[in-house]
């Protein structure tokens, strides 16, 4: 799958593979280019993306959100309750074995 390119004026300025390397970039670019940032929230780029490479929840989080801070910190709740969900899940499958 293609990564996200994060680009101002046609210069590549970030990319993301996936929703974590997502929030890498974001949380550098509120700090070196937030206007950016907000462009592609802005048009949509990013929640198109996270559509195609299946990231379908998190595209739904972000739909619609402009402001650079919000969307960081919906990314970073998202992520954080998807990764409390898979330890609970293989915490329930990691019990003792009955002989």
């Amino acid at each position: 799958m293609e990564p996200f390119y994060f680009k101002s004026y046609n210069r590549i300025i970030g990319i993301a593979h996936n929703a974590k390397e997502l929030e890498k970039e974001m949380e550098r670019l509120m700090k070196e280019d937030p206007a950016a940032l907000e462009y592609h929230l802005r048009e949509g780029h990013i929640v198109s993306w996270l559509n195609y490479i299946g990231e379908v929840g998190l595209a739904e989080v972000l739909r619609g959100v402009k402001d650079p801070k919000e969307a960081l910190a919906r990314v970073k709740d998202y992520l954080a309750l998807k990764e409390s969900q898979v330890v609970k899940t293989k915490t329930k499958r990691g019990g003792r074995r009955k002989k």
